[in-house]
Protein backbone atom coordinates (compact mmCIF):
# COMPACT_ATOMS: atom_id res chain seq x y z
CA UNK A 1 0.00 0.00 0.00
CA UNK A 2 1.34 3.66 -0.78
CA UNK A 3 1.70 6.37 1.63
CA UNK A 4 -1.85 8.00 1.31
CA UNK A 5 -2.70 11.36 2.86
CA UNK A 6 -5.43 14.08 3.46
CA UNK A 7 -5.56 17.06 1.30
CA UNK A 8 -7.39 20.01 2.68
CA UNK A 9 -7.40 21.35 -0.81
CA UNK A 10 -8.95 18.37 -2.47
CA UNK A 11 -10.74 17.19 0.87
CA UNK A 12 -10.13 13.96 -0.26
CA UNK A 13 -7.42 11.13 1.03
CA UNK A 14 -4.91 11.01 -2.29
CA UNK A 15 -1.82 8.40 -2.58
CA UNK A 16 1.58 10.58 -2.36
CA UNK A 17 3.28 10.97 -5.52
CA UNK A 18 6.29 12.73 -4.90
CA UNK A 19 7.22 15.81 -7.53
CA UNK A 20 11.03 13.81 -7.93
CA UNK A 21 11.07 10.24 -7.41
CA UNK A 22 11.92 9.32 -3.76
CA UNK A 23 12.81 12.48 -2.73
CA UNK A 24 10.10 14.77 -0.63
CA UNK A 25 9.97 17.92 0.06
CA UNK A 26 8.44 19.30 2.76
CA UNK A 27 7.48 23.15 4.27
CA UNK A 28 5.94 23.76 7.75
CA UNK A 29 4.99 26.04 8.88
CA UNK A 30 6.80 26.83 12.42
CA UNK A 31 6.61 29.33 15.50
CA UNK A 32 5.53 32.81 15.43
CA UNK A 33 7.78 33.44 18.30
CA UNK A 34 6.25 35.93 20.36
CA UNK A 35 5.82 34.38 23.76
CA UNK A 36 6.58 30.66 25.66
CA UNK A 37 5.95 27.52 23.55
CA UNK A 38 2.57 25.70 25.10
CA UNK A 39 1.69 21.92 23.82
CA UNK A 40 -0.69 23.78 21.77
CA UNK A 41 2.39 25.02 19.92
CA UNK A 42 4.40 21.87 19.79
CA UNK A 43 1.87 19.59 18.36
CA UNK A 44 2.30 21.01 15.08
CA UNK A 45 5.78 19.83 14.93
CA UNK A 46 5.80 16.61 16.34
CA UNK A 47 3.27 15.66 14.12
CA UNK A 48 5.23 16.72 10.87
CA UNK A 49 7.92 15.25 12.47
CA UNK A 50 6.68 11.54 12.29
CA UNK A 51 5.26 11.75 8.96
CA UNK A 52 8.65 13.07 8.55
CA UNK A 53 10.03 9.88 10.10
CA UNK A 54 7.71 7.63 8.77
CA UNK A 55 8.82 8.57 4.68
CA UNK A 56 11.95 8.35 5.67
CA UNK A 57 11.34 4.92 6.99
CA UNK A 58 9.80 4.28 3.86
CA UNK A 59 12.70 5.14 1.64
CA UNK A 60 12.49 8.71 0.82
CA UNK A 61 14.99 11.46 1.01
CA UNK A 62 13.19 13.85 2.83
CA UNK A 63 13.95 17.84 2.64
CA UNK A 64 12.05 19.52 5.76
CA UNK A 65 11.64 23.14 6.20
CA UNK A 66 10.24 24.71 8.76
CA UNK A 67 10.21 28.17 9.10
CA UNK A 68 10.24 31.03 12.37
CA UNK A 69 8.60 33.81 12.04
CA UNK A 70 10.49 36.71 13.83
CA UNK A 71 9.06 39.99 12.85
CA UNK A 72 4.81 40.05 12.90
CA UNK A 73 2.70 42.54 14.70
CA UNK A 74 2.34 40.62 18.07
CA UNK A 75 6.07 40.30 18.63
CA UNK A 76 5.95 44.49 18.39
CA UNK A 77 3.23 44.94 19.94
CA UNK A 78 4.57 42.25 23.23
CA UNK A 79 8.71 43.93 23.30
CA UNK A 80 6.87 47.02 23.18
CA UNK A 81 4.67 46.34 26.24
CA UNK A 82 7.47 44.56 28.28
CA UNK A 83 9.59 47.73 26.95
CA UNK A 84 12.23 45.08 25.35
CA UNK A 85 14.09 45.77 22.21
CA UNK A 86 11.76 43.44 19.14
CA UNK A 87 14.53 41.72 18.20
CA UNK A 88 15.83 40.79 21.80
CA UNK A 89 11.89 39.94 22.39
CA UNK A 90 11.95 37.46 19.06
CA UNK A 91 15.29 35.47 19.99
CA UNK A 92 14.63 34.75 23.44
CA UNK A 93 10.91 33.20 22.74
CA UNK A 94 13.21 31.72 19.44
CA UNK A 95 15.43 30.04 22.11
CA UNK A 96 12.06 28.92 24.22
CA UNK A 97 10.96 27.32 20.66
CA UNK A 98 13.89 25.25 19.91
CA UNK A 99 14.56 23.97 23.62
CA UNK A 100 10.50 22.88 23.62
CA UNK A 101 11.00 20.90 20.06
CA UNK A 102 14.62 19.50 21.58
CA UNK A 103 13.13 18.44 25.06
CA UNK A 104 10.28 16.47 23.09
CA UNK A 105 12.24 14.69 20.55
CA UNK A 106 12.04 16.79 17.27
CA UNK A 107 14.70 16.01 14.60
CA UNK A 108 16.26 19.36 13.29
CA UNK A 109 14.87 20.24 10.13
CA UNK A 110 17.10 20.60 7.20
CA UNK A 111 16.59 24.40 7.72
CA UNK A 112 14.93 27.06 9.82
CA UNK A 113 15.01 29.98 8.00
CA UNK A 114 13.93 33.34 10.03
CA UNK A 115 11.49 35.57 8.01
CA UNK A 116 13.90 38.73 8.62
CA UNK A 117 16.54 36.79 6.48
CA UNK A 118 14.54 36.78 3.30
CA UNK A 119 13.35 40.53 2.76
CA UNK A 120 14.88 40.00 -0.26
CA UNK A 121 12.88 37.68 -1.77
CA UNK A 122 9.91 38.82 -0.31
CA UNK A 123 10.83 42.59 -2.11
CA UNK A 124 11.06 40.58 -5.40
CA UNK A 125 7.91 37.81 -4.96
CA UNK A 126 5.75 41.64 -4.42
CA UNK A 127 7.62 42.83 -7.78
CA UNK A 128 6.17 39.91 -9.88
CA UNK A 129 3.05 40.08 -8.10
CA UNK A 130 2.96 44.08 -9.30
CA UNK A 131 3.77 43.52 -12.63
CA UNK A 132 1.41 40.77 -13.06
CA UNK A 133 -1.33 43.09 -11.87
CA UNK A 134 -1.92 41.32 -8.71
CA UNK A 135 -1.14 43.77 -6.40
CA UNK A 136 -0.85 48.03 -5.67
CA UNK A 137 0.97 50.16 -3.72
CA UNK A 138 -1.26 52.50 -1.77
CA UNK A 139 0.17 55.13 1.20
CA UNK A 140 2.96 53.19 1.39
CA UNK A 141 1.46 50.08 1.84
CA UNK A 142 1.39 47.43 -1.18
CA UNK A 143 -1.64 44.97 -1.25
CA UNK A 144 -2.89 41.82 -2.76
CA UNK A 145 -5.84 41.94 -4.77
CA UNK A 146 -7.99 38.98 -4.32
CA UNK A 147 -10.57 39.44 -7.21
CA UNK A 148 -7.73 39.20 -9.78
CA UNK A 149 -7.74 35.47 -8.70
CA UNK A 150 -10.31 33.40 -9.60
CA UNK A 151 -9.08 30.71 -7.44
CA UNK A 152 -9.18 32.19 -4.49
CA UNK A 153 -11.29 30.46 -1.81
CA UNK A 154 -10.33 27.10 -3.00
CA UNK A 155 -8.43 25.96 -0.31
CA UNK A 156 -10.54 27.25 2.70
CA UNK A 157 -13.70 26.09 1.10
CA UNK A 158 -15.06 29.78 1.17
CA UNK A 159 -16.98 32.11 -1.55
CA UNK A 160 -14.80 35.15 -2.53
CA UNK A 161 -17.38 37.36 -0.80
CA UNK A 162 -18.10 35.96 2.29
CA UNK A 163 -14.07 35.88 3.45
CA UNK A 164 -12.83 38.48 6.11
CA UNK A 165 -9.00 38.93 6.32
CA UNK A 166 -9.11 40.40 9.68
CA UNK A 167 -7.19 42.98 9.03
CA UNK A 168 -9.28 45.82 10.55
CA UNK A 169 -10.13 48.88 8.87
CA UNK A 170 -7.72 50.61 6.37
CA UNK A 171 -8.47 53.85 4.14
CA UNK A 172 -5.63 52.53 1.39
CA UNK A 173 -7.35 49.38 0.48
CA UNK A 174 -9.55 49.33 -3.17
CA UNK A 175 -11.14 46.44 -1.52
CA UNK A 176 -11.71 44.96 1.93
CA UNK A 177 -11.21 41.55 0.66
CA UNK A 178 -7.78 42.73 -0.38
CA UNK A 179 -5.07 41.67 2.14
CA UNK A 180 -1.08 43.08 2.98
CA UNK A 181 1.77 42.12 1.27
CA UNK A 182 4.12 45.32 2.61
CA UNK A 183 2.98 47.51 5.61
CA UNK A 184 4.59 51.62 5.09
CA UNK A 185 7.17 51.94 7.95
CA UNK A 186 5.68 53.40 11.58
CA UNK A 187 7.58 55.58 13.66
CA UNK A 188 9.48 53.30 16.35
CA UNK A 189 9.14 50.09 13.92
CA UNK A 190 11.55 48.45 12.46
CA UNK A 191 11.60 48.60 8.31
CA UNK A 192 13.49 47.87 5.15
CA UNK A 193 14.26 49.57 2.04
CA UNK A 194 12.56 48.83 -0.80
CA UNK A 195 10.95 50.70 -4.08
CA UNK A 196 7.77 51.61 -2.88
CA UNK A 197 8.93 53.00 0.44
CA UNK A 198 10.48 51.76 3.80
CA UNK A 199 8.32 49.19 5.65
CA UNK A 200 8.14 45.57 7.18
CA UNK A 201 6.59 42.26 5.27
CA UNK A 202 2.73 41.13 6.24
CA UNK A 203 2.56 37.51 7.66
CA UNK A 204 1.30 35.67 4.46
CA UNK A 205 3.98 37.26 2.08
CA UNK A 206 6.91 35.62 4.26
CA UNK A 207 6.24 31.91 3.97
CA UNK A 208 5.64 31.80 0.32
CA UNK A 209 8.58 33.16 -0.18
CA UNK A 210 10.81 30.95 2.21
CA UNK A 211 9.34 27.86 1.38
CA UNK A 212 9.85 29.09 -2.82
CA UNK A 213 13.70 30.13 -1.67
CA UNK A 214 14.61 26.72 -0.60
CA UNK A 215 11.99 24.18 -1.58
CA UNK A 216 11.48 26.03 -5.37
CA UNK A 217 7.76 27.40 -7.08
CA UNK A 218 6.69 23.85 -7.05
CA UNK A 219 7.24 21.35 -3.90
CA UNK A 220 5.51 18.46 -2.27
CA UNK A 221 3.58 18.83 1.07
CA UNK A 222 2.58 21.81 3.18
CA UNK A 223 2.33 21.42 6.83
CA UNK A 224 0.60 23.63 9.64
CA UNK A 225 -2.23 23.59 12.34
CA UNK A 226 -6.10 23.96 11.05
CA UNK A 227 -5.96 27.63 12.27
CA UNK A 228 -3.77 28.68 9.67
CA UNK A 229 -6.11 27.40 6.47
CA UNK A 230 -7.72 30.75 6.60
CA UNK A 231 -6.48 33.31 5.98
CA UNK A 232 -2.98 31.94 6.25
CA UNK A 233 -2.64 29.40 3.84
CA UNK A 234 -4.95 30.79 1.91
CA UNK A 235 -3.02 34.26 1.27
CA UNK A 236 0.26 32.04 0.85
CA UNK A 237 -1.33 29.76 -1.83
CA UNK A 238 -2.85 32.64 -3.80
CA UNK A 239 -0.17 35.33 -3.88
CA UNK A 240 2.77 32.35 -4.79
CA UNK A 241 0.13 30.74 -7.92
CA UNK A 242 -0.57 34.46 -9.14
CA UNK A 243 2.95 34.56 -9.38
CA UNK A 244 3.36 32.11 -11.71
CA UNK A 245 4.66 29.33 -8.98
CA UNK A 246 2.54 25.74 -9.04
CA UNK A 247 3.44 26.03 -5.33
CA UNK A 248 2.32 23.08 -2.75
CA UNK A 249 0.99 20.08 -3.79
CA UNK A 250 -0.63 18.67 -0.98
CA UNK A 251 -1.83 20.59 1.99
CA UNK A 252 -1.86 18.83 5.54
CA UNK A 253 -3.38 20.19 8.60
CA UNK A 254 -2.93 19.43 11.90
CA UNK A 255 -6.16 19.50 14.71
CA UNK A 256 -5.94 21.70 17.56
CA UNK A 257 -5.37 21.48 21.35
CA UNK A 258 -8.33 22.06 23.24
CA UNK A 259 -9.43 22.89 26.60
CA UNK A 260 -12.60 23.19 27.76
CA UNK A 261 -13.76 22.85 24.07
CA UNK A 262 -11.83 25.84 23.11
CA UNK A 263 -8.50 25.93 21.06
CA UNK A 264 -5.41 26.08 23.44
CA UNK A 265 -4.29 30.14 22.72
CA UNK A 266 -2.80 32.39 25.03
CA UNK A 267 -5.62 35.10 24.26
CA UNK A 268 -7.91 32.54 26.59
CA UNK A 269 -5.09 32.02 29.04
CA UNK A 270 -5.63 28.55 29.09
CA UNK A 271 -2.19 27.88 28.13
CA UNK A 272 0.11 24.76 29.52
CA UNK A 273 3.98 25.91 28.78
CA UNK A 274 6.19 23.12 27.63
CA UNK A 275 8.60 24.02 31.06
CA UNK A 276 5.29 23.28 33.64
CA UNK A 277 4.20 20.45 31.46
CA UNK A 278 7.91 18.52 31.91
CA UNK A 279 8.02 19.45 35.54
CA UNK A 280 5.14 16.55 36.02
CA UNK A 281 6.34 14.24 33.15
CA UNK A 282 9.33 13.47 30.77
CA UNK A 283 9.34 14.73 27.31
CA UNK A 284 9.47 11.25 25.77
CA UNK A 285 6.01 10.84 27.85
CA UNK A 286 4.50 13.79 26.76
CA UNK A 287 5.46 13.23 23.24
CA UNK A 288 3.99 9.91 23.29
CA UNK A 289 0.44 11.73 24.60
CA UNK A 290 0.50 14.55 21.89
CA UNK A 291 1.18 12.02 19.20
CA UNK A 292 -0.86 9.08 19.91
CA UNK A 293 -4.26 10.54 18.30
CA UNK A 294 -4.80 11.03 14.40
CA UNK A 295 -2.95 14.06 13.52
CA UNK A 296 -6.19 15.51 12.05
CA UNK A 297 -8.33 15.33 15.36
CA UNK A 298 -8.68 17.95 18.31
CA UNK A 299 -6.24 16.82 21.48
CA UNK A 300 -9.02 17.59 24.80
CA UNK A 301 -6.33 18.27 27.03
CA UNK A 302 -7.25 16.61 31.11
CA UNK A 303 -4.84 15.77 33.54
CA UNK A 304 -6.37 12.55 33.65
CA UNK A 305 -5.74 12.00 29.83
CA UNK A 306 -2.15 12.78 30.22
CA UNK A 307 -1.61 10.48 33.35
CA UNK A 308 -2.95 7.55 31.26
CA UNK A 309 -0.83 8.20 28.30
CA UNK A 310 2.13 8.25 31.05
CA UNK A 311 0.58 4.53 31.93
CA UNK A 312 0.37 3.54 28.81
CA UNK A 313 4.10 4.59 27.44
CA UNK A 314 5.56 3.10 30.74
CA UNK A 315 3.62 -0.26 29.89
CA UNK A 316 5.61 -0.48 26.42
CA UNK A 317 9.21 1.07 28.07
CA UNK A 318 9.10 -1.45 30.74
CA UNK A 319 8.88 -4.59 28.18
CA UNK A 320 11.56 -3.23 26.18
CA UNK A 321 13.42 -3.42 29.36
CA UNK A 322 12.48 -6.51 30.84
CA UNK A 323 14.03 -7.89 27.61
CA UNK A 324 17.31 -6.22 27.96
CA UNK A 325 17.60 -7.15 31.51
CA UNK A 326 16.85 -10.62 30.74
CA UNK A 327 17.91 -11.48 27.24
CA UNK A 328 20.35 -8.54 25.86
CA UNK A 329 19.98 -5.45 24.44
CA UNK A 330 17.74 -5.69 21.35
CA UNK A 331 18.04 -4.15 18.37
CA UNK A 332 15.57 -2.32 15.85
CA UNK A 333 13.64 -4.87 13.17
CA UNK A 334 14.29 -3.71 10.00
CA UNK A 335 10.95 -4.28 8.83
CA UNK A 336 7.52 -2.69 10.92
CA UNK A 337 4.88 -5.22 11.38
CA UNK A 338 2.88 -5.19 8.21
CA UNK A 339 -0.25 -3.93 10.41
CA UNK A 340 1.55 -1.06 11.61
CA UNK A 341 2.72 0.44 8.08
CA UNK A 342 -1.08 0.32 6.74
CA UNK A 343 -1.92 2.04 9.86
CA UNK A 344 0.67 4.81 9.21
CA UNK A 345 0.07 4.44 5.52
CA UNK A 346 -3.46 5.59 6.11
CA UNK A 347 -2.88 9.23 6.68
CA UNK A 348 -0.62 9.13 9.33
CA UNK A 349 -2.74 6.77 11.39
CA UNK A 350 -0.92 6.39 14.82
CA UNK A 351 -3.65 5.54 16.69
CA UNK A 352 -3.60 2.56 14.47
CA UNK A 353 -0.08 1.98 14.51
CA UNK A 354 -0.20 1.96 18.60
CA UNK A 355 -2.55 -0.38 18.65
CA UNK A 356 -0.30 -2.87 17.02
CA UNK A 357 2.40 -1.80 19.25
CA UNK A 358 0.47 -2.72 22.67
CA UNK A 359 -0.53 -5.80 21.13
CA UNK A 360 3.35 -6.56 19.91
CA UNK A 361 4.04 -5.82 23.76
CA UNK A 362 1.45 -8.53 25.20
CA UNK A 363 2.64 -10.92 22.64
CA UNK A 364 6.29 -10.31 23.60
CA UNK A 365 5.37 -10.24 27.62
CA UNK A 366 3.96 -13.64 27.35
CA UNK A 367 6.22 -14.65 25.20
CA UNK A 368 8.87 -13.55 27.83
CA UNK A 369 7.04 -14.97 30.93
CA UNK A 370 6.86 -18.49 29.36
CA UNK A 371 10.59 -18.43 28.29
CA UNK A 372 9.96 -17.59 24.59
CA UNK A 373 13.33 -15.45 24.15
CA UNK A 374 13.61 -15.76 20.61
CA UNK A 375 9.62 -14.48 20.49
CA UNK A 376 10.21 -11.97 23.17
CA UNK A 377 13.37 -10.56 21.42
CA UNK A 378 11.63 -10.39 18.16
CA UNK A 379 8.86 -8.38 19.89
CA UNK A 380 10.79 -6.22 21.24
CA UNK A 381 12.18 -5.39 18.07
CA UNK A 382 9.64 -4.54 16.30
CA UNK A 383 8.65 -2.44 19.17
CA UNK A 384 11.29 -0.68 18.60
CA UNK A 385 11.01 -0.39 14.99
CA UNK A 386 7.64 1.40 15.40
CA UNK A 387 8.28 3.40 18.50
CA UNK A 388 11.14 4.80 16.57
CA UNK A 389 9.02 6.16 13.72
CA UNK A 390 6.65 7.86 16.82
CA UNK A 391 10.14 8.91 18.00
CA UNK A 392 9.23 7.50 21.56
CA UNK A 393 11.94 3.96 21.14
CA UNK A 394 12.53 3.41 25.16
CA UNK A 395 16.26 2.59 23.89
CA UNK A 396 16.79 5.59 22.22
CA UNK A 397 19.78 7.60 23.62
CA UNK A 398 17.78 10.85 24.05
CA UNK A 399 15.33 9.31 26.78
CA UNK A 400 17.37 6.24 28.32
CA UNK A 401 20.13 8.70 29.47
CA UNK A 402 17.33 9.73 32.09
CA UNK A 403 16.50 7.87 34.96
CA UNK A 404 13.07 5.53 33.86
CA UNK A 405 11.44 5.61 37.19
CA UNK A 406 11.84 9.86 36.94
CA UNK A 407 9.83 11.23 40.19
CA UNK A 408 7.91 13.58 38.10
CA UNK A 409 6.41 10.96 36.15
CA UNK A 410 5.95 8.38 38.99
CA UNK A 411 3.94 10.88 40.64
CA UNK A 412 2.16 11.79 38.05
CA UNK A 413 0.95 8.38 37.20
CA UNK A 414 0.24 7.86 41.05
CA UNK A 415 -1.51 10.62 41.68
CA UNK A 416 -3.80 9.82 38.11
CA UNK A 417 -4.55 5.99 39.63
CA UNK A 418 -5.01 7.12 43.49
CA UNK A 419 -7.99 9.51 42.08
CA UNK A 420 -9.81 7.20 39.93
CA UNK A 421 -9.19 4.28 42.96
CA UNK A 422 -10.88 7.33 44.76
CA UNK A 423 -13.78 7.86 42.39
CA UNK A 424 -14.30 3.83 42.06
CA UNK A 425 -14.61 3.60 45.91
CA UNK A 426 -16.90 6.11 46.15
CA UNK A 427 -19.10 4.64 43.16
CA UNK A 428 -18.89 1.05 45.02
CA UNK A 429 -20.18 2.64 48.28
CA UNK A 430 -22.84 5.05 46.24
CA UNK A 431 -23.93 1.40 44.94
CA UNK A 432 -23.15 2.60 41.26
CA UNK A 433 -21.62 -0.29 40.38
CA UNK A 434 -21.62 0.58 36.63
CA UNK A 435 -19.24 3.84 37.03
CA UNK A 436 -17.23 1.63 39.73
CA UNK A 437 -17.25 -1.13 36.70
CA UNK A 438 -16.44 1.73 34.08
CA UNK A 439 -13.49 2.89 35.93
CA UNK A 440 -12.00 -0.57 36.97
CA UNK A 441 -11.98 -1.35 33.18
CA UNK A 442 -10.13 2.54 32.30
CA UNK A 443 -7.58 1.50 34.77
CA UNK A 444 -7.17 -2.00 33.21
CA UNK A 445 -7.27 -0.72 29.43
CA UNK A 446 -4.46 2.10 30.68
CA UNK A 447 -2.20 -1.49 31.95
CA UNK A 448 -3.42 -1.18 35.88
CA UNK A 449 -3.83 -4.22 37.93
CA UNK A 450 -6.05 -3.47 40.74
CA UNK A 451 -6.42 -6.13 43.39
CA UNK A 452 -9.10 -5.50 46.49
CA UNK A 453 -8.22 -6.25 50.25
CA UNK A 454 -9.18 -5.79 54.04
CA UNK A 455 -7.06 -2.74 53.74
CA UNK A 456 -8.53 -1.28 50.58
CA UNK A 457 -7.03 -1.46 47.18
CA UNK A 458 -3.76 -1.97 46.04
CA UNK A 459 -2.41 -1.28 42.38
CA UNK A 460 0.25 -2.36 40.21
CA UNK A 461 1.73 -1.90 36.77
CA UNK A 462 0.56 -4.67 34.73
CA UNK A 463 3.68 -7.07 33.47
CA UNK A 464 6.25 -4.62 35.26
Amino acid sequence: MSVRLFDTATRELRDFVPLRAGAVSMYVCGATVQGLPHIGHVRSGLNYDVLRRWLTRSGYDVTLVRNVTDIDDKILRKAADAGRPWWEWAATHERAFAAAYEALGCLPPSIEPRATGHVTQMVELIGRLIDGGHAYVSGGDVYFAVRTFPDYGKLSGQRVDDVAQGEGESRTKRDPLDFTLWKAAKPGEPSWPTPWGPGRPGWHLECSAMATTYLGPEFDIHGGGLDLVFPHHENERAQAQAAGDPFARYWLHNGWVTMGGEKMSKSLGNTLSIPAVLERVRGVELRYYLVGPHYRSAIEYSDTALGESVAAYRRIETFVHRVRERIGLPGIAERVPAQFAAALDDDLGTPGGLAVVHTTVREGNGALDSGDRAGATAAAEAVRAMTAVLGVDPLDGRWITGERTDDAAAGALTALVEELLERRQAARKAKDFAEADAVRDRLLAAGIAVEDSADGPTWSLKNA
